[in-house]
């Protein structure tokens, strides 16, 4: 919001600078945004005459002007101003003068050919309004080449300040004076509202209030008046000055006390031609098919939950947000209806995001304006009328009534303190409460405090203390360190959290690129991927490919990859921490994480390189995701069950479980090629999933740990065994059983090689391991070599049928 030092001066007895104003509101929770001298600003513009406007030879939208800027001699300046015009007075400035609107800096030029010495300006780009429909156009007898700023009056500071949502006594400087004198920065003055008295009873009856009993009414109380014979036209310069250094424009003298009331006292108003209205006006909600012609030239449908003011013809007015531009006053209008009314803010600002329509009476009355100001302030605009225009005022009507929340507070005095820590005597802060509108009573440590009508946001004690707190000043409000924790702070993170940090932060690193898709699947889908009951369908569907809650992250990422393979990325890699929903009981809801990788999109990189040939993905890729996702986790994917069990999903072939007893942990595998044919991906899909819910807690660490790095001064050695097993049986049961012949001295055991064919027999393949040894006190001899190989041998023997291969 903006307002001048002289507009604050007329409500504020105060010798305090503008620094100190501007100060002083930040410090009471009004936010000086900014503070501006105009007349510093644009002292560089002056008052000039177009002495003559001609068609420019080669543009039709532009005119060659010859400008008399008060120099003695004509300017030559090209314009595209509508209004540019021979005989205009405007306003204009010289090369190497800064626009303010346009960010710029003007200078000589040539446009289309013809030169160009300056330019003629416009509202907007002097930023004293928002018109930028063609230039300033100034009366008659405007001097010619005195400083705009001076002709115009622009020479006092303009505050701008931010108002919260629940500070509607601020919309207005009377609001803002007030706060400033409780702060001690001076006295606030008296608005007389006391009532005019009337010619005779009103033409027009209080106007009905047609609403049904379930209907939302956003009219509470409204208040009208007639004033007759009035003499519109152009308002006093002092007034117009006011407003254009705030941003508006001066329209006539009844819409211009309607926003003098408006920014002044927070009071909105509005001014109808009363020989514009037929029949009796009344307030109702909207009907199907209405519309209104705003006073901003736009056309806005209306609908059954916005209310109107409405004569025989159809809506004159949109409740609390903009009148229509059918009754709008004119500087020929001569009876004049004047409204102040009470609204409802919460359906004042639903009817604002409805149509869009940002108004200064919609920004005023959504915020919450005193509701005890309706009658005084429809008095003020009628004493306004009749100074600057005369007239005879009818006898006001109202109708409605009006809602004032008589709000009342224990205060104990000892709050201050205790949520601030500042220590203010009582007699300071009710002082301090007084001065704000507050009427204090009670004795003691105790404060029965009434809240006055214009601040329906105090509702508790804490916003009292806050209230004083801002008066005293925020900046006083000490400053206490965090009392240091004597212990060590416990875990934040639940368990499930910390997984879910985990697997991001794996899965990244192993170069998958995290996606998040939609929790809702086809039913098709569900299907197919283990889910589809009836419990998990929705209710009301978003679309008809989003019915079913998924029981995989599959599906999501599945089609990821389809239409990044569409737009030419066959080779991804994804992966997605998220919920899946096996039941429709909380206890059904896991979280998953699952990862794919398509085409040639292995960790060591994708795509085709000189190098080497790009291998396509494969099942290995998948579990290798799968144990590095696994041993981030704290599992060891040696220390759990691997079996050949593929997922639905998966090729019959190339896929597996990994379970923990009875439990299933997670799936990995390479996507069956019947449903990578449906879903229409080319080239391999490898993918895992892991249910992180189902993974065991963690065991307690003992309290006397172990050393972080256990490493042996003697050099490891290695030995090759190679056995002939069935075909049937699984190399990670020899890994092992040759892992456990000797827990003490093996490290490490590994596949090197794996060979099927007629020397090993029919339905054998022959199996090549390395055993790595580790020595830790000393030197193994060869006997001692000899005895873990046999224990080897003998472990892989007794455990597979195999035998060692000669």
């Amino acid at each position: 919001m903006k307002f001048t030092l002289d507009w604050l001066k007329e409500h504020l007895d105060t010798t305090a600078s503008a620094e100190e104003i501007g100060q002083a509101l930040t410090m009471i929770g009004l936010e000086l945004e900014g503070m501006e001298d105009q007349g510093k600003a644009l002292s560089a513009f002056v008052t000039a005459h177009i002495v003559s406007a001609e068609q420019h030879p080669n543009a039709d939208k532009l005119r060659v002007c010859k400008v008399d800027a008060g120099t003695g001699e004509l300017i030559d300046v090209v314009c595209g101003a509508p209004n540019a015009r021979t005989g205009l007075k405007s306003v204009f400035a010289f090369p190497g003068t800064y626009i303010p609107g346009k960010d710029m800096t003007i200078g000589k030029g040539n446009i289309r050919g013809q030169v160009s010495n300056g330019m003629l300006c416009s509202a907007a780009e002097l930023e004293i309004s928002n018109d930028h429909d063609g230039i300033i156009e100034l009366p008659e007898d405007a001097p010619v080449g005195e400083k705009y700023v001076s002709y115009a009056g622009i020479i006092g500071v303009v505050f701008d300040i931010s108002i919260t949502p629940n500070r509607g006594d601020a919309t207005g400087v009377y609001g803002i004076a007030r706060d400033l004198a409780a702060f001690g920065l001076g006295t606030l003055k008296a608005t007389d509202m006391s009532p005019v008295s009337s010619k005779g009873p009103s033409p027009i009856a209080p106007l009905p209030q047609q609403f049904g009993p379930d209907e939302p009414k956003t009219a509470r109380k409204f208040g009208g008046r007639l004033i007759g014979n009035i003499q519109n036209g152009p308002s006093p310069d002092w007034l117009q000055q006011r407003l254009r250094a705030v941003g508006l424009r001066p329209i006539n003298k009844v819409v211009d006390i309607t926003n003098w009331v408006s920014l002044g006292w927070g009071r909105p108003l509005h001014a109808y031609d009363a020989d514009k209205i037929e029949g009796q006006p009344v307030l109702r909600n909207a009907r199907p098919g209405e519309a209104l012609d705003g006073l901003d030239n736009k056309l806005h449908p209306l609908d059954e939950t916005m209310t109107v003011i409405a004569d025989d013809r159809g809506p004159l007015c949109l409740g609390g947000i903009m009148g229509g531009e059918r009754s709008g006053c004119t500087d020929a209008t001569v009876n004049v209806f004047m409204e102040c009314a009470s609204w409802d803010p919460e359906l004042v600002a639903k009817t604002g995001r409805k149509t869009g329509i940002v108004s200064d009476a919609r920004y005023r009355l959504e915020r919450s304006v005193d509701p005890a100001l309706t009658e005084p302030g429809l008095e003020l605009a009628t004493r306004l009328v009749l100074e600057l225009c005369g007239g005879e005022p009818m006898e006001p009507v109202f109708s409605g009534e009006d809602v004032f929340p008589d709000t009342q507070i224990e205060f104990p005095i000892t709050e201050v303190n205790r949520l601030t820590g500042l220590h203010v005597p009582s007699s300071e802060v009710i002082a301090i409460l007084s001065r704000l509108g507050f009427a204090c009573s009670g004795m003691g440590d105790t404060l029965t405090v009434k809240v006055p009508s214009w601040r329906p946001d105090v509702t508790q004690k804490a916003d009292l203390v806050e209230e004083v707190m801002r008066m005293v000043g925020v900046d006083k409000v000490p400053v206490e360190p965090l009392p240091r924790l004597s212990h060590v702070a416990p875990r934040m993170l639940t368990t499930i959290q910390n997984r879910r940090r985990i697997a991001r932060r794996t899965l990244a690193a192993r170069g998958l690129d995290e996606a998040v898709t939609w929790s809702f699947i086809s039913h098709a889908e569900a299907v197919q991927f283990g889910g589809g009951s009836e419990a998990l369908q929705l209710a009301n569907a978003i679309a008809s490919d989003m019915t079913d809650m998924r029981p995989s992250l599959l599906p999501g990422l599945l089609a990821a990859a389809k239409r990044n393979a569409n737009r030419g990325n066959a080779d991804l890699a994804l992966f997605e921490v998220g919920q899946v929903f096996l039941s429709d009981s909380p206890e059904g809801q896991h979280t998953y994480a699952t990862g794919i990788r398509t085409g040639t999109a292995k960790t060591s990189g994708a795509g085709r390189h000189w190098s080497g040939k790009a291998e396509p993905v494969g099942v290995f890729d998948a579990k290798a995701d799968l144990g590095a996702l696994l041993d981030a986790m704290g599992y060891d994917i040696d220390k759990v069950q691997i079996l050949a069990e593929p997922a639905p999903w998966s090729h019959p072939g190339r896929g597996g479980r990994v379970a923990q007893g009875p439990k299933t942990l997670a799936w990995f595998g390479e996507l069956h090629p019947a449903w990578a044919a449906e879903l229409d991906i080319e080239g391999p899909v490898a993918a895992f999933e892991l249910d992180l819910d189902a993974l065991p807690e963690p065991r307690r660490k003992p309290t006397k740990t172990k050393p972080a790095l256990d490493f042996s001064a003697l050099m490891p050695l290695s030995r090759d065994f190679a056995f002939v097993v069935d075909r049937s049986v699984q190399a990670a049961t020899i890994l092992r059983a040759a892992r456990g012949a000797d827990k003490n001295l093996i490290r490490d055991v590994s596949v090197f090689d794996v060979f099927e064919g007629s020397h090993v027999g029919e339905g054998k393949k022959s199996v090549a391991i390395e055993v790595t040894l580790q020595p830790k006190d000393k030197t193994l001899t060869e006997e001692e070599i000899e005895k873990v190989s046999g224990a080897i041998v003998a472990a892989v023997t007794k455990t597979t049928g195999g035998v060692l291969r000669a």
